[in-house]
């Protein structure tokens, strides 16, 4: 399967709950294959029910690497993934198998493929002071101090927001001066097939919402056994869609049709956010599907998406 000398490569890429999971795995029983997480919270071993985690007997069916890795005490940065996922698409070439990328975190996709700007460590105080301050007085200062950042950036994305102000602010230069000179990458050593997927925005949003219900629903033991922890609240895991919504009804500070609510807000917030970033932003050549995938079609496109690897 190695086109022109280059490790072929599958990317499996949208919003959450469009069903890159399922086409994974439909690829995978086409050609052996190793499934590697691309997105920045299923990483966490803490929390396989309310990220969406693969289940235990969809792991059973091909090798999986990535999911539920790191503690929830750690955070994982873009650049320590893009290295792990570097080497497990090693790791598949050197045992024939068809790396599988699947998830929604275009920023640690980009990183993979384009490489990352070489930001200088930052001044840990000025981070813990951005990123203590609220999402709006963030994206205030942002305004005043990097305003090309936040004309380009949601003013409700308080971790982009944060990255941008803390980087203004220890380095002296704007966040876009570092991204203009990327190192790494190995977008020139893949031959990519790629598929973004872009359901209609009504039927991803059913089931986001019964998304939710399911987290709710049966993860009510994973959020009660992680905040038993008492981790530093600003970690990666704690702000889990699902974590502060359903700990505050384990506290009795929210009730059942509330937390519903909020958490079906946030969830179908976030779906938009990876929706118009791999709308806007992903590359141009990467074909976009718009149907719905079910059980009558997902083998057909898995199929498209393997005979797109076996052609130069």
């Amino acid at each position: 399967m190695n086109i022109n000398n280059l490790q072929p490569l599958a990317l499996i890429a949208g919003p959450t709950a469009s069903g890159k999971s399922a086409l994974a795995l439909a690829l995978a029983e086409l050609t052996p294959s190793i499934i590697i997480n691309a997105d920045s919270m299923q990483v966490y071993r803490d929390l396989r029910i309310i990220t969406a985690r693969p289940s235990q007997e969809e792991e059973s069916r091909a090798p999986h690497r990535l999911f539920g890795h790191i503690d929830g005490a750690e955070p994982c940065s873009a650049a320590r993934w893009a290295r792990e996922a570097t080497e497990a698409i090693a790791e598949a070439k050197a045992h024939n198998l068809l790396p599988i990328l699947v998830g929604g975190t275009g920023l640690y996709i980009r990183t993979l493929l384009d490489g990352i700007a070489p930001i200088p460590d930052i001044d840990p105080e000025i981070r813990s002071l951005v990123r203590a301050l609220p999402v709006a007085d963030s994206h205030i200062a942002l305004t005043s101090e990097d305003p090309e950042a936040a004309a380009r950036i949601a003013p409700a994305d308080t971790n982009r927001i944060a990255r941008a102000l803390e980087v203004i602010r220890s380095t002296g230069k704007p966040l876009s001066h570092w991204q203009q000179h990327r190192e790494g990458g190995i977008a020139d050593r893949v031959h990519l097939a790629s598929l973004i997927l872009l359901p209609p925005r009504d039927w991803l949003n059913e089931r986001c919402d019964a998304r939710f219900d399911t987290m709710f629903a049966d993860g009510q033991d994973e959020v009660s056994a992680l905040l038993a922890r008492n981790l530093d609240p600003a970690l990666p895991v704690m702000r889990a869609i699902g974590v502060p919504e359903i700990g505050a009804f384990q506290r009795g500070e929210m009730s059942e049709s509330d937390v519903k609510i909020a958490g079906k807000r946030a969830t179908g917030q976030y779906a938009k956010r990876q929706y118009t970033w791999f709308s806007r932003q992903s590359s141009p050549d990467w074909p976009r599907l718009e149907t719905i995938l079910s059980s009558n079609n997902i083998a057909n496109i898995a199929t498209i998406l393997r005979n797109s690897l076996l052609t130069a």
